[in-house]
């Protein structure tokens, strides 16, 4: 049984909360009750995300901005807040991946991903910020399996997640005294979102991925939703800086291998 969370009331603003697992929790923030926001750098997406986010005296809102550059981010952040005085919740999770052997990784993909992941959660946090100065707002960060394990062909993203999750508890540590908690998920392979197409693009790939989960089965991107719920709730009051995986115990049994090679 599921724990339910009433989030009416709260202002819930979403990076990268237009497709995916992103939009996911964006969805799950809503159906509690939360108004709810969102951002990415796809106009369309956008709008389609704030269509299906709205709800009858509850509408959504939307901006459209790159995480990479600091002052689009400030802008569309600052919109959402003036809007209602505030940020309650703050879900941290754009993110730029693509397989590449070590060898053939060029500077250009190793500093794009590593400036979406990294630069990009450095601006959204300290947009962020001046709106959440108060003891109960919370921060979520997400985060990948290659911030902890090594992964053939993730060399970039793995050096860019480790990133993230080193700046989710170095801004635990400074703004716990604020009374914001900050904390970083951990989502394993979660069935049907862009980065598990990638990353696992056939059925074989599928499988090994399958098989070497303890719980025997891909995740979903709701399984993800109701643990952001959690550590955004008065529940998860006395937790802080901490990186939580949501995985079926995948991390535990990977032994190092990429999706796209085999175990």
């Amino acid at each position: 049984m599921r724990a339910s969370f009433d989030y009416a009331g709260a202002r819930v603003f979403v990076v990268g909360g237009t497709s995916g697992i992103n939009l996911g929790i964006a969805a799950a923030f809503a159906a509690a009750g939360a108004e709810v926001g969102v951002g990415s750098r796809s106009a369309g997406k956008v709008a389609a995300a704030v269509a299906a986010l709205s709800a009858p005296g509850r509408p959504a809102f939307g901006a459209v901005f790159d995480v990479r550059d600091a002052a689009a981010v400030a802008e569309g952040i600052g919109g959402f807040a003036a809007a209602g005085g505030r940020i309650d919740v703050l879900v941290s999770g754009a993110a730029g991946n693509f397989p590449a052997a070590a060898h053939a990784l060029s500077p250009n993909g190793f500093k794009s991903v590593v400036d979406i992941d990294v630069l990009g959660t450095w601006n959204v946090m300290k947009a962020a910020h001046p709106h959440l100065r108060r003891p109960g707002a919370a921060v979520i960060s997400i985060s990948a399996p290659q911030a902890q394990v090594a992964m053939a062909l993730q060399a970039h993203a793995c050096a860019a997640k480790a990133g993230v999750d080193m700046v989710t508890r170095c801004l635990a540590l400074e703004w716990g005294r604020e009374g914001v908690r900050v904390n970083s998920v951990i989502p394993g392979p979660i069935d049907g979102t862009e980065g598990m197409a990638r990353l696992a693009p056939d059925a074989a790939a599928r499988a090994r991925v399958a098989a070497a989960v303890p719980l025997g089965r891909m995740g979903t991107a709701a399984e993800v939703a109701a643990l952001c719920l959690f550590l955004g709730s008065a529940a998860a009051s006395y937790v802080t800086g901490a990186v939580l995986t949501v995985d079926g115990g995948w991390s535990l049994a990977l032994g190092g291998y990429a999706m796209t090679g085999g175990a």
